[in-house]
C-alpha cells in the first residue's frame, strides 16, 4: 500500500521560505516520477512542480517560475519543494503525488496515489 506523507508546511510572513518533504512508501519510489500539487479554498487542485524518477528533469507551473525548487533523494524514499519568497497567494494545502501514467506532468488525473497535504499560510 502505498503512503505518501507530506510535512513542512505551516504559517510565514510573505518574502519567507519553507522547505515542503514528502516521505513516500509501499513503491519503489526511485522508478517514478513525483508532483507536487496545491489547492487553495474556493479552488481547483492546481500543478505546482514535477520530478522525474532520476531527478533529471524538473516541471513549474508558469506561476513558481524561479521561486520554488522540486528535488528528491531516492536514497530516503523523499520528494522536496523548497519555497523562496513566498506570497500571500500561495497560499493552500500542498500535496505530493505519485504519477502512475504517461502524459503531463500537470495533469493530476495523471497521478494515481496522493499525500493528506500540507497546510502552508502566508501572511502579508
Amino acid at each position: 500500500q502505498v503512503q505518501l506523507v507530506e510535512s513542512g508546511g505551516g504559517l510565514v510572513q510573505a518574502g519567507d521560505s519553507l522547505r515542503l518533504s514528502c516521505a513516500a512508501s509501499g513503491l519503489t519510489f526511485s522508478t517514478y516520477d513525483m508532483g507536487w500539487f496545491r489547492q487553495a479554498p474556493g479552488r481547483e487542485r492546481e500543478f505546482v512542480a514535477a520530478i522525474s524518477w532520476s531527478g533529471g528533469s524538473t516541471y513549474y507551473a508558469d506561476s513558481v517560475p524561479g521561486r520554488f525548487t522540486i528535488s528528491r533523494d531516492n536514497a530516503k524514499n523523499t520528494v522536496y519543494l523548497q519555497m523562496n519568497s513566498l506570497k500571500p497567494e500561495d497560499t493552500a494545502v500542498y500535496y505530493c503525488a505519485v504519477k502512475y501514467y504517461r502524459g503531463n506532468y500537470d495533469n493530476s488525473g495523471r497521478y494515481g496515489a496522493w499525500g493528506q497535504g500540507t497546510q502552508v499560510t502566508v501572511s502579508s
